[in-house]
């Protein structure tokens, strides 16, 4: 716990047999109180692995239900375990778990009520490993992404999050894309329902075991973005009523 406040990793799944271990042994339980691994249908045995590292809370889907699905069942299944605090780490150990206690205690303290892991302040991104062509559209997407949000962060495509029971309630993911563009759909309700982002440094890995999405699949996700964006900055104005930005009641 970080100030009496629950702690919860959630991992969202899909063929990750092969990382899910090395990313679990890094989770420091001196401040995590529970971890919950979503399997979107795996074809490898991602859930066996999960079931011989002790992890008590798997949910296996019935059939896959794409990147924003499964953190839907994520935070769904985090709030109904009475989590305070959910970080969601992928794992494909893309992203470092040492990072969870200082997240965590960004939310904790109560200055903050969502932390972004950012790979792109500092070096980390390209010392990582990250493609050039996928630097240059983050960069982009998000200099764009800044304006129409009327925001400074360093990036909105990082999958490593942290958010506080509040947010997680207030806003509704339920809305969203079952696909990649969740994500960013998530990031413009927070802002729109008027909560501050941390960004805290984080180094991240590329290597062939790691998740990535295939060229087709990216291009869709940017398209979805400038979408989002533009739809924020639309209701904003009040020229539409877009039920992704309404609070839950």
């Amino acid at each position: 716990m970080i100030n009496n406040k629950k702690v919860v990793v959630v991992l969202p799944a899909y063929n990750a047999s092969k990382t899910l271990k090395i990313t679990y042994d890094e989770i420091d339980f001196n401040v995590v109180d529970d971890v919950i691994l979503v399997d979107d249908l795996s074809n490898d045995d991602t859930v066996e692995v999960g079931k011989k590292l002790g992890i008590k809370h798997i949910v296996v889907h019935e059939h896959n239900e794409g990147y924003g699905g499964n953190q839907k069942s994520c935070y769904n299944k985090a709030l109904e375990l009475g989590a305070d605090i959910v970080i969601m780490l992928h794992p494909d150990y893309q992203y470092t778990p040492k990072l969870i206690p200082a997240m965590s205690s960004l939310l904790g303290s109560g200055l903050y009520h969502v932390v972004l892991g950012s790979r792109i302040l500092g070096t980390g991104a390209m010392k990582g490993g990250m493609p050039l062509i996928k630097y240059v559209a983050n960069r982009g997407l998000t200099f764009i992404q800044n304006i129409l949000l009327n925001a400074k962060l360093s990036e909105y495509h990082t999958g490593y999050r942290a958010f506080s029971r509040e947010v997680l309630e207030a806003v509704d993911y339920s809305a969203n894309s079952d696909n990649f563009v969740f994500d960013n759909q998530m990031l413009a309700q927070i802002w729109y329902a008027g909560y501050e982002i941390a960004e805290i440094t984080c180094p991240t890995k590329y290597f062939d075991d790691a998740s990535s999405i295939s060229l087709k699949s990216s291009t869709v996700y940017a398209l979805g973005v400038l979408k989002t964006s533009i739809q924020f900055r639309l209701q904003k104005w009040g020229l539409i009523n877009n039920k992704i930005f309404q609070l839950r009641t």
